[in-house]
This record gives structure tokens, C-alpha cells and sequence, in this order.
């Protein structure tokens, strides 16, 4: 029976990280999603502050927001340019969770910028599009062949 949860054990940690970095990507690609679908539920979610600043309308502003978050969650989701596509969605997060302050969604907020900050901190686990391009190149298949270099011959000399 030890044995088994020493197993069970091992298993958990090498798929943590992916579940992890799934399950953010997945959030993120519904938030994303519902936004593209009804923008108009998002716009009370834009700061003052934010509309005063940009020549955007608040509508704009949810659409850009909503391609951020497919794109990069896209990204987190596929496991490409991992770390890159979570340092930017913890900056996002964090700035959501201090415009949003530690209320009942802000604290929802704040979790999950923990949570990116995990993912940003782990980069690529084994089930990326990082990993495997680093394995791929590791073996030499990711690079054509490449012809013997020959020193050129000058019949005159």
C-alpha cells in the first residue's frame, strides 16, 4: 500500500504543474471568450481612470482586454512561450486584484495571481510546446541537414 501512494505520489508531482497551467489557461480563455461575446457586461469592470486616459471607448477597451486574454491564455494553454505568456498574465492579474481590492472577487483575483505567479516561476513542465521543441532540439531534428563545407579548388594555382 506504500508503495502505491509513493507511486500515486510521484505522479502528482509531474502532472501538477500542467494541471496547474491548464486550468489558469482555461479560465483565462472563458474570461476571454465572454467578453468577445457580451462586451456590454464587461464595461462596469473598466476603471474611470482607465477610459480618462486612452482615447478608447470602454467597449474598445473590453475587446483589446478580451484578445489579451485568449491570446495569451492560447499560449499558457499550449504550453508556448510559457513563461513569457505568464509573467504578462500575472501583471494583469496583480493589476486586477489591486484595482479591484480584497473584496469577495478581489480575493478570487488574488488566488489566481498566486497562481501565475507559480506558473511564471515553474516556466515550461512536460506537457509544453516548449518542452517538446527543447527535446526536439536537444536531438539535432529540429535542424536540416547541412552539406560538408568544401574548400573551393583553383585549378590555376
Amino acid at each position: 500500500m506504500n508503495e502505491k501512494l509513493k507511486n500515486l505520489s510521484q505522479i502528482g508531482t509531474s502532472i501538477s504543474p500542467s494541471l496547474l497551467r491548464i486550468g489558469i489557461a482555461l479560465v483565462f480563455l472563458w474570461f476571454g471568450t465572454d467578453q468577445i461575446i457580451e462586451p456590454s457586461a464587461w464595461v462596469a469592470y473598466i476603471p474611470d481612470w482607465v477610459i480618462s486616459f486612452s482615447a478608447l471607448s470602454a467597449i474598445t477597451i473590453v475587446y483589446l482586454n478580451a484578445t489579451f486574454e485568449i491570446f495569451s491564455g492560447m499560449a499558457l494553454f499550449l504550453g508556448f512561450f510559457t513563461r513569457f505568456a505568464a509573467f504578462f498574465i500575472m501583471l494583469h492579474m496583480i493589476d486586477i486584484t489591486y484595482t479591484v481590492g480584497l473584496d469577495a472577487i478581489g480575493v478570487r483575483d488574488f488566488g489566481l495571481s498566486i497562481a501565475t505567479i507559480a506558473i511564471w516561476l515553474n516556466g515550461a513542465d512536460f506537457l509544453t510546446l516548449d518542452n517538446f521543441m527543447k527535446e526536439r532540439n536537444a536531438d539535432g531534428l529540429n535542424s536540416a541537414p547541412v552539406a560538408p563545407i568544401q574548400e573551393p579548388t583553383n585549378p590555376s594555382i
